[in-house]
């Protein structure tokens, strides 16, 4: 085998430098793209000047500054009709959103503490995160032990950076302990207090 490189490598060089040639033509040498339109010219060339700006859109007037259409006088009353029709949908659907958040509201205790409990207690729950369960009216063990999936997912949407810790730092099940006055359980499952 040695020998064979000794005899041939001339021919080995050539093909390697053939093959770095051929590989540089595909890659690198066609790389400048172009857009052509339909007649074959040039439309965008990335070596060309940045494209002008659609001056027409900059100056054209504001959609709102736009006046409605005139409505022709057979059809003046349907627009009326419409717009009540509109309004009363927007009524109905404004009720329907305030009674199914009356329904996801969380269920409070039947005697919550009138200070609220120490909720950095709970492992995961540290200063910060206190004073933002406490802005979103959450004060008890009780609350928390209360929760049900669906109070979890509204509550941890709004902890922002904090989101996912009720789950992985099982609050729901550290604030029923706590909520019984079960110390030796919490430390038996949670740790040291």
């Amino acid at each position: 085998m040695m020998q064979m490189v000794e005899t041939w490598w001339p021919l080995f060089v050539v093909a390697l430098l053939l093959g770095i040639a051929i590989a540089w033509w595909i890659f690198a040498s066609s790389r400048k793209t172009q857009v052509r339109d339909h007649s074959g010219a040039d439309v965008l060339d990335e070596g060309a000047a940045p494209a002008a700006r659609n001056q027409a859109l900059i100056d054209a007037a504001p959609a709102a500054a736009v006046q409605p259409p005139v409505v022709p006088p057979g059809v003046a009353g349907a627009g009326t009709a419409v717009a009540a029709a509109v309004e009363a949908q927007q009524i109905r659907m404004a009720e329907e959103a305030e009674a199914a958040e009356a329904e996801a509201q969380p269920a409070s205790p039947a005697s919550p503490s009138p200070v609220g409990d120490d909720l950095t207690r709970i492992k995961g729950v540290g200063g910060k995160l206190n004073e933002l369960l406490a802005s979103l009216g959450v004060t008890s063990f009780a609350q928390i032990a209360a929760w049900n999936d669906a109070d979890i997912d509204r509550i941890d949407a709004q902890l922002g950076r904090f989101q996912g810790r009720i789950r992985r730092d099982s609050w729901v099940e550290q604030a029923r302990l706590l909520a019984e006055g079960n110390t030796a359980g919490y430390e038996e499952k949670f740790g040291k207090l």
